[in-house]
């Protein structure tokens, strides 16, 4: 027997997971700081040869910043190591939006993300843009939700990159970007496809580049309705931690399961070495 979960389930079948796939702010980190056992656990799965990526629905930085805040935190990676909301959207605006002029409201290192792929992205309202796309805007100001506000009174296609309604931080959450969604629709009335997770889409790209089956990869992350739905919606397994949004009440009394819980990537870490 191998180590029980916090439903005492063992949790064996992870010793054989090739692919771990991180959510990263309550999962990994909280903020600027490291949650006890991640630096180990990222080791110990390649020491064995399997591999780790980052799919994290946070759109307010570029891979580029996450590979530099990882460095801070004494964690190497590279550009291999990440697939967030903001590569998924610039990927599907690419895709579905050829061409289109963009109006983006988001950091400056999201708009930076969306023009490496190509994506013309304009600021001004009313400059002939198609498109309103909403990030997990960490610099957002009055201005910036009046003018999109604006915008979505024109008939433009409108896109956001999470639904997640909440980010943890290290006094609680401040509102994500699926929560600035909700309070422009209690101005316009209008709701945006979500690009992010819960769906399958930043697993299935994952698996592909790196040609690894979906029984193999494991879902890791804090949140029911992203993380772990996620999980769901590719068929691959999912560990909920404890460390961020979800508690156990909520997994014991929701519907959206995953397959084995525990209180800290240092459980899980714990796992694959006992």
């Amino acid at each position: 027997m191998g180590y029980l979960d916090c439903f005492h389930v063992d949790a064996a079948l992870l010793k054989s997971k090739k692919l771990f796939l991180f959510d990263m702010d309550g999962t990994i980190n909280q903020e600027d700081v490291l949650i006890p056992g991640a630096k180990e656990l990222l080791e110990e799965i390649q020491s064995v040869g399997s591999r780790f990526v980052f799919i994290t629905n946070n759109s307010s930085k570029s891979v580029r910043d996450y590979i530099e805040k990882m460095r801070r935190l004494g964690i190497s990676t590279n550009t291999d190591h990440f697939f967030t909301a903001g590569q998924a959207t610039a990927l599907y605006l690419r895709e579905y939006h050829v061409d289109a002029l963009i109006y983006c409201m988001g950091t400056h290192s999201f708009r930076e993300e969306l023009r490496s792929y190509g994506v013309r992205i304009t600021e001004v309202p009313n400059a002939g843009a198609k498109v309103v796309v909403v990030g997990f805007d960490t610099e957002l100001t009055s201005e910036k939700i009046r003018n999109t506000c604006e915008m979505l009174t024109e008939d433009v296609a409108y896109i956001a990159t999470n639904p997640d309604l909440a980010c943890p931080v290290s006094f609680g959450f401040i509102p994500d970007c699926g929560a600035i969604c909700r309070m422009i629709a209690c101005a316009v009335g209008k709701e945006p496809i979500f690009i992010g997770k819960p769906s399958r889409i930043m697993v299935d790209s994952v698996a592909e580049k790196f040609q690894i089956p979906l029984a193999d990869i494991v879902v890791v992350g804090d949140r029911l309705y992203t993380d772990i739905a996620t999980g769901l919606n590719a068929g691959v397994d999912t560990v909920c931690v404890l460390t961020g949004e979800a508690t156990l009440d909520d997994i014991r009394d929701g519907d959206i399961r995953p397959t084995f819980t525990l209180n800290s990537v240092n459980d899980l870490y714990r796992a694959l070495t006992v």
